[in-house]
């Protein structure tokens, strides 16, 4: 029995895995146990930052794992207020509460909201979040992310969660009122089809947000930890939320996330109020201070912004040979989306054969999340491949007609 045979035996088949048994993975690539290697576009959907395997981060880990692996959370740990430390001196944060992931830095978050609301009134608890968003897979993730084909097989969710169409000033301003506690916002929709916030948007929101008494909270899980060429990607608007949650990279690799609370609410959620066994783990948050002191280096997150308008312009050039495939480029940072319309799984396949791994979201988007430090030969790599892929779609498609 094959591995991928013993997965689907044994496994809860609720993943549509990529047909490889892998040996290793390093820095941009997957190594199979053929032989083969695949440039990895997506990064884990934007957890392997720094790529596969980096040795700084493999280090910290071992260091961090000689010393203890496991503290439970009435001890503190050095590794655990370091990280707290750089997040809170580098955003508009004060304080910082750990998870293990990014639906559990919503959850915290949409308690937080719930019990901020209820300090001033019992019906001040509606919580309004984007159609088209993608806010986690548990209850209370899935209640606030607007798209009915995660939610309707595990219905009823939680009461009180109303959507807003995204970038909609308008509709957004029609369903605010004083019953409203917060707004959840992704400043790049990930799972959405990458969709920027527009300015004036986020400027409308601040505005609401003082006159209803509501609080923002910011998605960053995808976008966070640079991600997007900034630290975080609401840098670009100078929004400085009550909340933003973190997860997928901030661990390196290791399962870790954050929710990031303003000075104005740190005292909303009290001792015994919220609580993970897990959360805070120090050989993730050992990983995580290496991974977060090198986003924060001015250089590195200039190379990012410099790959990003390489890859763009490229796909630009691109576009022009194949406007018939292409139809929109979008994105900011090392976050780019390709609408390809219905090729996308076509490109995606083809992709494969040609030990390229991309990955598809919101059925029609190639979504790139290549490592931050990938290297411009990688870069020119996949521009080459991709470009193949699509002459041989647009020769087909002429061969056709």
């Amino acid at each position: 029995m094959s591995l991928l045979e013993k997965d689907q035996r044994y496994i809860l088949n609720v993943y549509n895995r990529i047909p490889l048994e892998i040996d290793y993975c390093k820095g941009s690539y997957i190594y199979d146990t053929n032989g083969n290697k695949y440039l990895d576009m997506f990064s884990g959907i934007s957890v392997t930052n720094l790529g596969h395997s980096q040795q700084g981060i493999v280090d910290k880990i071992i260091e961090q794992s000689k010393k203890y692996t496991h503290l439970s959370n009435y001890f503190v740990s050095p590794p655990v207020i370091n990280l707290a430390k750089m997040l809170v001196e580098n955003t508009f944060a004060s304080k910082v509460f750990f998870t293990n992931s990014g639906a559990e830095s919503i959850e915290a978050a949409i308690k937080c909201a719930r019990k901020f609301g209820k300090s001033y009134n019992n019906n001040k608890t509606k919580i309004l979040s984007a159609i088209n968003s993608f806010h986690g897979r548990t209850m209370g993730g899935l209640s606030i992310t607007g798209q009915h084909k995660y939610q309707d097989a595990f219905s009823p969710l939680l009461p009180n969660v109303d959507y807003f169409k995204f970038n909609d000033i308008e509709d957004f301003e029609n369903k605010v009122d004083n019953t409203v506690c917060a707004v959840f916002l992704e400043i790049i929709q990930g799972e959405g089809g990458i969709r920027e916030v527009s300015s004036n948007f986020i400027s409308k929101l601040q505005e609401l947000s003082k006159r209803y008494n509501f609080l923002i909270v910011v998605d960053e899980i995808q976008t966070g930890i640079g991600r997007t060429g900034d630290f975080l990607a609401s840098d670009k608007f100078g929004l400085k939320p009550h909340m933003t949650t973190l997860a997928k990279s901030i661990g390196g690799g290791l399962p870790l996330g954050a929710l990031l609370i303003d000075q104005s609410i740190e005292n909303v959620l009290t001792t015994g109020d919220h609580g993970s066994t897990f959360g805070g783990n120090p050989v993730c948050c050992a990983a995580g201070e290496y991974l977060v002191n090198k986003v924060l280096e001015e250089d590195f997150k200039a190379e990012i912004k410099e790959k990003s308008d390489y890859i763009i312009n490229e796909i630009k050039k691109i576009q022009n040979k194949f406007p018939n495939i292409i139809k929109d480029i979008r994105g900011r940072g090392l976050m780019i989306g390709i609408d390809v319309s219905d090729f996308s799984h076509q490109i995606k396949d083809l992709a494969f054969k040609k030990q390229l791994l991309l990955n598809v979201t919101n059925n029609t988007v190639i979504r790139l999340l290549p490592p931050l430090n990938i290297s411009n030969t990688d870069i020119d790599k996949f521009l080459n491949i991709f470009e193949d892929i699509l002459l041989q779609i647009n020769g087909k498609a002429i061969d056709s007609y």
